[in-house]
């Protein structure tokens, strides 16, 4: 294809349909009209995608091409995958994001009726501060993020697909649905409307990080975008509007509590997350802070280019605030806060 997507009539497959970012996937595609399937080993968090969902694991080769040949799409998203960062002893638990991306590349190879194919990484193939000199670049510090740099490569080398293809890298997303045990950004919203949330000292770094919204509205863009623009390419999903954690979390408590969020010490910071990895040392995986995730939180985030993808997918739809508003509005429809 090398006039664009958008003439196409559109039979999306969207893989991971039941997580985060893929039911908000699947929602945006059933309202723009499209033809879907939704493809998960969970069933789907949406009560309105259960028509449209298919039980299959992507690691089970034969389930996979069975549900690409009768469905036949025209266009796949790629979102199935092990996203936490768990697992410590080696890449066997993350089969899902290396041997999974090996059956989706032949699923797709055979199927051809597939004109485009996104595959969804990570901006984790190399450290949250790491400034990439290309889209080569990989330094990963987790075994998640080694396993999709695997994941990556594997997409990067295959000969044997017919169709356009590109690779995403979201950046830390947040928005409606994201609920999920291991996203963080959901609790952080509750535990703002709660009260309960303090700001870690007085490091506040520019972030860069992406409404749910802006990223499935660039997902969107670049299945129609011409050939020439995205084949072969990687693109980082974020908002081009940058802001630092306690701008955001201000603006969230402003209007869940008409206040902004308190500060804590710094001292009183660096105690609780050696708290937080001493929890880890016995067992307990999600501590509400750790030296791990007070490093992120203090890094500064902004050094991922999306000049390739603001040049493709243009101006975004959501500003911070509305996708503050737009979220709690769905926090307070599933009666997750008053």
């Amino acid at each position: 294809m090398t006039d664009g997507q958008a003439d196409i009539e559109k039979r999306v497959l969207v893989t991971g349909g039941s997580g985060f970012i893929g039911t908000n996937a699947v929602d945006a595609f059933l309202s723009a009209g499209h033809r879907v399937l939704s493809l998960d080993i969970k069933e789907p968090q949406h009560p309105e995608h259960g028509d449209v969902f298919r039980r299959t694991d992507i690691l089970d080769m034969a389930a996979l091409s069975e549900a690409f040949e009768s469905f036949a799409p025209t266009h796949v998203v790629h979102l199935a995958a092990r996203t936490d960062l768990h697992e410590k002893k080696d890449l066997a638990g993350y089969a899902a994001n290396i041997q999974g991306v090996e059956n989706m590349v032949r699923a797709v190879s055979e199927q051809p009726s597939v004109a485009r194919c996104i595959y969804a990484s990570t901006k984790l193939v190399c450290p949250t501060d790491h400034r990439p000199s290309s889209t080569d670049d990989y330094c990963p510090d987790t075994l998640y993020g080694r396993s999709k740099m695997e994941g990556e490569e594997i997409v990067k080398k295959s000969t044997t697909m017919r169709c356009d293809w590109c690779i995403v890298r979201p950046t830390s997303t947040w928005g409606p649905w994201s609920m999920l045990p291991h996203i963080p950004y959901g609790r952080f919203f509750l535990m703002i409307g709660r009260g309960r949330y303090f700001h870690p000292g007085r490091d506040d770094p520019p972030k860069t990080f992406s409404y749910v919204g802006n990223a499935q509205y660039q997902i969107e863009t670049l299945l129609d975008a011409p050939k020439e623009q995205v084949h072969r390419q990687v693109f980082y999903l974020a908002d081009y509007e940058k802001f630092t954690i306690r701008d955001w979390a201000n603006s969230i408590s402003m209007h869940m509590r008409g206040k902004k969020v308190w500060t804590m010490p710094g001292p009183m910071v660096r105690l609780l997350a050696w708290t937080g990895d001493l929890m880890k040392l016995c067992g307990y995986e999600e501590p509400p802070l750790s030296s791990f995730r007070l490093r992120n939180m203090r890094a500064d985030t902004t050094v991922v280019p999306l000049e390739p993808t603001e040049r493709v997918t243009g101006p975004l739809p959501y500003s911070l605030e509305q996708g503050v508003e737009a979220t709690i509005a769905w926090l307070t429809e599933m009666n997750l806060v008053d």
